[in-house]
C-alpha cells in the first residue's frame, strides 16, 4: 500500500501537530525521502495554507518565515525580516502579559499552542496564529535557535471573539448586557475596596416607553432604544460604563465619583437628553426617564447592597412624579408608607380647606414695576406644620390630587386678582397632569366666567414637559387656551429640548428661565450669560418676552438686565407674600420694588422640623432643625451661643456640614454653611459628600454602608468616639471642630 497524500493525512485528523507531518510521511514511504523531495513537500504544504513555518537564530532573530506570513506583513518576497520574533508576533489581547513569546524563547524549551498575532507596520491586517516551536542544537550541544510551525486561526479566533462579544453586549443597542454589568460591578467594587475608592451606580427606567410600543409597534420601540443608547453615551461620555439590563431598564457605573452635586448634574443631563423628542420610521414620539443613584461604599459595599439601594432610589423617583432623579437614603425603606399617609392627608386637606396661596412679585426691569404675581401653594398641616410646595406637590401629582388642588388654586387666584389693578396679572403654574386631564380647558373657562377676570390677566405657566407630550393633544389644548384669551408662558425653558420650529408656531407670549438655571449662582466661564442673551434674542425674534426666576443676588440681576431680560422674579425683589400683604402694597395703584443686595442672603428656605446632631469641641448635642436652605439653616435648642461660633451639624447617614453662627435669637441660631448643600432630586437638600466608611474602618469600626440613625456612625449618637480619627471624607471640607 502506497503512502497517504499529505492533504489526506491532514483531512484524516490522524496528526495532532504540523511538526509531525514529515516523520509520518517517511514512516509510510517505501524508502526514505531525499532532501529535495522534503523541500518540495514543505513548499507544497506552506502554499496549501495548512501550516506555515518559522526559524530563528540563537539571538531570537528571524532566519526563516513562510512566504504567506511575510506577504501579509508587507515584507519583500523571499526575504526573512531582520527582526526579533517576539517583536513581530505578539500575544493576542487577553491571551498573555505581552512577554509570553520572549519568555518561551528565553527558556530554550519546546512549546505549543501559543496564540499570537502579527504586529508589522505595513501589514494588511493582523493574522492570528497558533504557534509551536522546538529549540535546535548543533553536534556539540550548542544552542543555534528555534524552529517551529504556525497555524492560521484568524477566522476561528474572530468568530470566538464575536461570540464572546455577543455574550457580553446587548445585540440591539451595543451596550453592555446584564451579565457584563454584573461582572463589572463585582470587579469594580472588589478593586475599589482594596484601594478605598468610591463609585456610583445609576439605575434608569424609561417613562412612557410601553406607550410607544403599544401605539407605534415593537419596531419603533427598537429604534427608540437604539437612539436612547446613543444619547446615553453622549450624556455619560467616557465617565462610566453603560449597560442595558433588558426592556427599558439601563444602568450606568461611574468610578471615582461620590460628589452628589456632580452626580445630580449628570442625572439632570441624562433626563433632559432622553426627554427630547425622537424620530422613528412610524413617526415622532416622546418619552421620559427616571433615575435612582446609589454610591459605594456609603450605600453599599457589595453588589447586592448597591443595586438594591439604586433600585429603591429609582422607585422613589418614579413615585415622585417621574422625570426626576433621586439619591438613595436610609429612610427610603419607609418612604412608601409616608407617601401613602401624605396622600391621605392631602385628600383630607382639600376638604378641610387647609391650603392657602402666597404670591411672589414678577418685576419689570424697565421701571421696577410689579407686572404680575405668581401664585404659590402652601399647606398648613396640623401635625407637620407649614409644608412647602416642593414637599407635597410631587406626591399630589403622582396621585392626581393636583387636579382638584389645582382647580381650587386657580379659582382662588382669579378671585384675588379680580381686585388688583388691571395692569397686574396673576401667574398660575400648571403641571402636565393638570394640562392633560380631560376638561382642563373647560374648567379654566368656567373659572374665568365665574370670577369675571379678564382672560388677558391670567397667565398660565406651562413646563417643557407638557409640550413634549402627545403632539395632537398639546396642539388642541394650547389652541383652546389661546382662543380663551389667556396668556401662555413656556416655563423652565432651556431645561428640555423644545423644537424651535414648534416654538415658532406655538401661541406663547413669554419664555421663563427656571430657578434651577441660576442656583446657587451663575458664572460666566461656560458662556452662561451669552446663553441668556441668545434666549432673549430668540424671544424677541418670536415676539415673546423673557422672564428669569430664582434671582437672589443684585450682581446677577445687573448682568441679566444688561443681557436684555424683561422681567425678574426672586428674593432680590421679594419673596412670596400673603394675599393681605399684596392688597396693602397695591392700594396705591402701581407697585414698584427696589432691588436689594441682601437677596443672596435670603435663599429660599424649606420649613423643616426634625432632630439633628450638633458637634462642638468634644460635645455632641441634639437640636431641632427649623428650616433649611442651600446656604444655611435655623436651629433651636442651645442657649448663649455667640455669633461667629463654628460647629458641625450632623444630618444623619454620614452627612456632616461645617456651619458658622451668623445671628442669635434666644435659643435659636441662624447658621451659614461652609459648603452649600445640593438637591437630592426630590425637593430636598443633601451634603455633597459624606463621612467615608473606609475612614470609619480605619478608626477600628467594621466596613459597612452608612445606616440609619443620626449620623449613621456607630458611637456618634451619644458621644464622639473615633471622631478625631475619621473627621471628614477626603472630598469634604476640613472640620474646624476636631483638635
Amino acid at each position: 500500500m502506497g503512502a497517504m497524500p499529505f492533504s489526506d493525512l491532514f483531512k484524516s485528523r490522524k496528526v495532532s501537530s504540523e511538526a509531525e507531518v514529515a516523520p509520518r510521511l517517511e514512516q509510510q514511504s517505501a524508502a526514505p525521502l531525499a532532501e529535495g523531495d522534503k523541500a518540495v513537500l514543505l513548499a507544497d504544504l506552506e502554499s496549501s495554507g495548512l501550516s506555515w513555518f518559522w526559524a530563528t537564530d540563537a539571538q531570537g532573530r528571524i532566519t526563516y518565515l513562510s512566504r504567506a506570513i511575510a506577504e501579509v506583513c508587507g515584507f519583500t518576497e523571499g526575504a526573512a525580516p531582520d527582526l526579533a520574533l517576539q517583536s513581530l508576533l505578539v500575544p493576542v489581547s487577553g491571551e498573555g502579559d505581552g512577554r509570553s513569546l520572549g519568555l518561551k524563547l528565553g527558556t530554550r524549551k519546546g512549546f505549543a499552542n501559543l496564540v499570537v498575532e502579527t504586529n508589522a507596520a505595513n501589514q494588511r491586517a493582523p493574522l492570528v496564529l497558533r504557534l509551536s516551536g522546538r529549540p535546535q542544537f548543533d553536534s556539540t550541544g550548542q544552542f543555534t535557535g528555534f524552529r517551529g510551525a504556525a497555524l492560521d486561526i484568524t477566522e476561528e479566533h474572530r468568530s470566538e471573539e464575536e461570540a464572546s462579544r455577543l455574550a457580553q453586549f446587548d445585540s440591539l443597542t451595543g451596550l453592555a448586557n446584564r451579565h457584563r454589568m454584573t461582572q463589572r460591578i463585582d470587579a469594580t467594587l472588589a478593586a475599589f475596596r482594596a484601594s478605598k475608592r468610591a463609585c456610583a451606580l445609576l439605575m434608569l427606567d424609561l417613562d412612557r416607553f410601553k406607550q410607544v410600543n403599544d401605539t407605534l409597534g415593537h419596531a419603533a420601540g427598537d429604534q427608540l432604544l437604539q437612539q436612547v443608547a446613543d444619547r446615553l453615551q453622549g450624556a455619560v461620555g467616557g465617565k462610566g460604563e453603560i449597560g442595558r439590563l433588558g426592556g427599558d431598564e439601563f444602568q450606568v457605573l461611574i468610578p471615582d465619583l461620590d460628589d452628589r452635586g456632580e452626580l445630580g448634574q449628570i442625572a439632570r443631563k441624562i433626563i433632559a437628553m432622553l426627554s427630547q423628542p425622537y424620530s422613528v420610521q412610524e413617526g415622532r414620539c416622546s418619552i421620559g426617564c427616571s433615575v435612582g443613584i446609589a454610591i459605594a461604599p456609603y450605600d453599599g459595599v457589595e453588589r447586592d447592597e448597591l443595586t438594591r439601594a439604586a433600585d429603591l432610589a429609582l422607585y422613589a423617583s418614579k413615585n415622585n412624579g417621574r422625570g426626576q432623579f433621586r439619591f438613595y437614603a436610609a429612610d427610603l425603606e419607609h418612604e412608601d408608607n409616608l407617601r401613602k399617609r401624605m396622600e391621605s392627608d392631602l385628600a383630607e386637606a382639600i376638604e378641610a380647606g387647609d391650603f392657602t396661596l402666597e404670591y411672589q412679585p414678577i418685576v419689570s426691569l424697565d421701571d421696577n414695576r410689579v407686572v404680575a404675581l405668581e401664585a404659590q401653594y402652601c399647606w398648613d398641616d396640623h401635625e407637620r406644620g407649614r409644608v412647602v410646595a416642593d414637599s407635597f406637590l410631587p406626591v399630589a401629582e403622582g396621585s392626581r390630587l393636583i387636579v382638584p388642588i389645582g382647580e381650587w388654586a386657580l379659582r382662588r387666584a382669579c378671585r384675588d386678582a379680580r381686585d388688583w389693578p388691571g395692569s397686574v396679572r396673576v401667574a398660575m403654574p400648571v403641571s402636565a397632569v393638570q394640562f392633560f386631564d380631560s376638561g382642563f380647558v373647560d374648567r379654566v373657562a368656567e373659572v374665568l366666567e365665574e370670577t369675571e377676570l379678564d382672560p388677558a390677566r391670567l397667565e398660565l405657566q406651562l413646563g417643557e414637559a407638557i409640550i413634549q407630550g402627545d403632539a395632537a393633544a398639546v396642539d388642541k389644548g394650547l389652541a383652546a387656551l389661546f382662543k380663551l384669551g389667556v396668556r401662555l408662558t413656556l416655563d423652565h425653558f432651556g431645561s428640555g429640548f423644545t423644537s424651535l420650529s414648534y416654538l415658532r408656531r406655538a401661541p406663547f407670549s413669554a419664555l421663563r428661565v427656571a430657578p434651577n438655571f441660576f442656583e446657587p449662582t451663575m458664572g460666566d466661564d461656560l458662556g452662561d450669560l451669552q446663553m441668556i442673551g441668545a434666549i432673549v434674542q430668540l424671544g424677541r425674534t418670536l415676539g415673546m418676552e423673557t422672564t428669569a426666576a430664582g434671582i437672589d443676588a443684585l450682581a446677577l440681576l445687573d448682568r441679566l438686565k444688561l443681557a436684555g431680560v424683561d422681567a425678574i422674579q426672586g428674593f432680590v425683589f421679594s419673596g412670596p407674600l400673603a394675599p393681605e400683604a399684596v392688597e396693602v402694597a397695591l392700594t396705591s395703584g402701581d407697585w414698584t420694588i427696589a432691588p436689594t443686595d441682601a437677596g443672596n442672603q435670603r435663599a429660599s428656605r424649606r420649613t423643616v422640623f426634625r432632630k439633628i446632631g450638633l458637634i462642638h469641641v468634644d460635645c455632641y448635642y441634639e437640636v431641632t432643625l427649623r428650616n433649611l436652605s442651600r446656604s444655611g439653616a435655623m436651629i433651636q435648642g442651645l442657649e448663649d451661643v455667640p455669633v461667629g461660633t463654628q460647629f458641625v451639624l450632623d444630618f444623619g447617614s454620614g452627612q456632616l456640614a461645617v456651619a458658622t453662627v451668623k445671628r442669635v435669637m434666644d435659643d435659636t441660631q441662624g447658621v451659614e454653611f461652609e459648603q452649600e448643600l445640593v438637591d437630592d432630586g426630590a425637593g430636598g437638600l443633601v451634603t455633597r459628600n459624606r463621612v467615608s466608611p473606609y475612614a470609619l474602618a480605619a478608626a477600628g469600626l467594621p466596613l459597612k454602608s452608612l445606616g440609619e440613625g443620626k449620623s449613621g456612625i456607630p458611637g456618634m449618637d451619644t458621644k464622639l468616639e473615633g471622631f478625631r480619627q475619621f473627621k471628614y471624607s477626603a472630598n469634604a471640607p476640613k472640620s474646624p471642630v476636631a483638635a
